[in-house]
């Protein structure tokens, strides 16, 4: 019989408040748990990014947008102000034509290549996107399955390219699938991230919203 000290709450009321705060404390759970993304391009203009000589960017409906002439020997290259050592990196990318690609712990360096390091490769034609590339080092450091690549990338389209390294580990994904995974890899371990033109070719190359969620 409920009493002063102990009135009656009917069980269903409080069956809710239980439930609420069960599904509270999972939200707070799950929200400390996303990582922190931040956008690396704000959709309107180059802020936070320098442009190297070669080719051409230019910001056009929220698209990032590269083109070259096969006259131009340089790279043009899209370095960040910013360096990252432990990361992941997602952007959406539509190459038209030529070959490019995404830099990441990379340092700059005075010839027509433009940067030293690790690149997750783009291309056109798609057989060699996904693979992970050391431009003035290792050359080819891991190439991806062209018949993986094949299934998966979406000619002439958009596609999501997601880079992951922690450490001296390193992950490519295309579109959700790994491509190129390095373990214990001896390369640098902090640097620039950029977006490549390759030099003396015909460039055509779009990229979108890039996120960046620096890993403790």
């Amino acid at each position: 019989m409920p009493t002063a000290s102990s009135p009656h709450r009917p069980p269903g009321r409080l069956l809710i408040r239980v439930l609420l705060n069960c599904l509270l404390s999972l939200s707070a759970l799950a929200s400390a748990a996303e990582p922190n993304w931040q956008p690396l391009f704000n959709g309107r203009d180059l802020t936070g990014w320098r442009a190297l000589p070669g080719g051409k960017w230019l910001v056009l409906d929220g698209e990032l947008i590269g083109v070259s002439t096969r006259m131009e020997i340089r790279h043009g290259l899209l370095l960040t102000e910013r360096t990252f050592d432990d990361f992941d990196l997602r952007l959406k990318f539509r190459c038209l034509i030529g070959n490019s690609g995404l830099y990441f712990r990379v340092e700059k360096i005075d010839a027509p290549v433009g940067a030293r390091g690790l690149q997750a490769e783009i291309a056109a034609d798609g057989f060699v996107t996904g693979g992970l590339y050391e431009t003035q080092g290792r050359q080819w450091v891991t190439k991806a399955d062209p018949k993986l690549i094949e299934k998966i990338v979406k000619r002439d389209d958009w596609n999501e390219m997601e880079v992951r390294a922690r450490g001296a580990d390193v992950t490519v994904l295309i579109n959700g699938v790994a491509t190129a995974e390095l373990k214990n890899d001896p390369g640098r371990r902090r640097g620039l991230i950029g977006l490549q033109l390759h030099g003396r070719m015909e460039m055509d190359v779009r990229f979108k919203d890039i996120l960046v969620n620096t890993v403790p």
